[in-house]
């Protein structure tokens, strides 16, 4: 990519352009700036047949490391901006989307993956594990507003709290798949013993380790910032921020937990105390920028991806388009309207909060992760690759383009 060097800055020039002129140019538009971005970058793809071909199994571990930082700002940008108080009545039907809709989602794909693509097992869970959980990127024009902003409504609380805590608890489900791959590889069994290995250390070690560590580097760091010794100091909120993610991520993965659960957790521990400071809402506001900028990035060069895949020929066969669009039209939905059924929500929040299943950034960066361990089959990596984007794309497109419209439809009182 070198040689194109001055070309890309060229190109990530036109995109910030596009994210500053957006609300101007496009604000009576159905378009939202990820869909913009994305034809952008796959004009540039499929015209330009002079860029180097982007080769996500290639590229795999460049992929991993920058939409790894692009999630790491999100979940801080989301954890800081929640003013609701952590009560079981305010967050179960994020919990029940935590705990009924994601195993639904990453079941149906993983079956989907191995009788319709014929994954092999540890592919086909990897394909449910990593479209499990929805996207903080991508799903940040449906979430909250910045701190301090008014109460807030049930839909855009409970999509904001579930897209800061399932790309954590994603992650056990793509170990299961890694382990399991892992002993095929090496022509083993996958025995009940490295089940139970992977309940007890990938489930229940590293999630409570992740929230523990949130809390401790949330609640140490609010300490400092508000403390008596810097309330006369405009402390500055990129020093902060970048505190805050690096020391909650690199402590947790320290301990081997889950930094992203972390990350997350202390954003909303750190929030919690002094509630009302307007420091909140600068902090919020660097996040938000920052998380902008790089994900203009990633969406360019993901739509160059698929520009230049289309160009090169791959074929598409009609199975990865009619499972794409059921997962995102049909078992996301229905998985959320069972996990809300019982609750004392208005039938069109249950309906919105079930149907914004965003899915982004997080799905690319699951995905390279688990292939760069290689444990898969290069046929089942292509395959994952092809029918991730072609889910990722429909998502930016149907969920850009519908939630103006579903959440218009929802009641706007606020729940705290």
């Amino acid at each position: 990519m070198l040689e194109n060097y001055n070309l890309l800055l060229l190109i990530g020039g036109f995109a910030f352009l596009l994210g500053a002129l957006f609300p101007i140019i496009f604000r009576r538009t159905p378009i939202s700036l990820p869909i913009l971005q994305v034809l952008f970058g796959m004009t540039i793809g499929y015209w330009w047949t002079g860029l180097t071909f982007l080769d996500p199994i290639d590229n795999g571990l460049a992929i991993e490391k920058i939409t790894e930082i692009v999630v790491l700002v999100s979940l801080v940008g989301a954890g800081i901006k929640i003013d609701t108080d952590l009560t079981w009545q305010l967050w179960r039907p994020t919990m029940r989307l935590l705990l009924i809709t994601m195993p639904i989602c990453i079941f149906t794909m993983a079956v989907l993956g191995y009788y319709t693509f014929g994954l092999s097992i540890g592919a086909a869970i990897l394909l449910g594990a990593v479209l499990a959980p929805t996207d903080p990127v991508l799903a940040a024009s449906i979430q909250v507003g910045p701190p301090n902003t008014g109460g807030e409504d049930t839909t855009r609380f409970t999509l904001t709290s579930e897209a800061g805590l399932n790309d954590g608890l994603a992650f056990p489900f793509v170990y299961l798949a890694i382990k399991v791959a892992e002993a095929f590889s090496e022509g083993k069994r996958f025995t009940s013993e490295m089940l139970w290995s992977w309940f007890t250390q990938d489930v229940l070690w590293q999630i409570g380790a992740g929230v523990i560590v949130g809390i401790v580097v949330g609640k140490v760091l609010a300490k400092i910032v508000f403390s008596k010794h810097t309330k006369d100091t405009a402390l500055s909120q990129g020093y902060v921020v970048i505190a805050l993610t690096l020391l909650a991520y690199g402590l947790a993965e320290y301990i081997h937990s889950y930094g992203f659960i972390a990350v997350f957790v202390a954003a909303f521990a750190f929030r919690r105390s002094e509630c009302e400071h307007e420091y909140h809402e600068k902090l919020h506001d660097f996040a938000e920028q920052s998380e902008g900028l790089l994900m203009s990035l990633v969406l360019v060069g993901f739509g160059i991806l698929i520009g230049q895949g289309l160009q090169s020929g791959i074929e598409l066969t009609w199975k990865v388009y009619a499972v794409s669009l059921a997962f995102l039209v049909f078992i996301r939905p229905l998985g959320g309207i069972i996990a809300l059924s019982g609750l004392d929500m208005h039938r069109t929040e249950k309906y919105a909060i079930s149907a914004l299943g965003i899915r982004g950034i997080g799905t690319l960066y699951y995905l390279s992760y688990a292939l760069n361990q290689g444990y898969f089959a290069d046929d089942d990596a292509l395959k994952l690759w092809i029918v991730c984007s072609i889910v990722i794309l429909a998502s930016i497109f149907v969920h850009g383009l519908s939630a103006p419209s579903l959440l218009k439809m929802t009641p706007k009182n606020p729940h705290n």
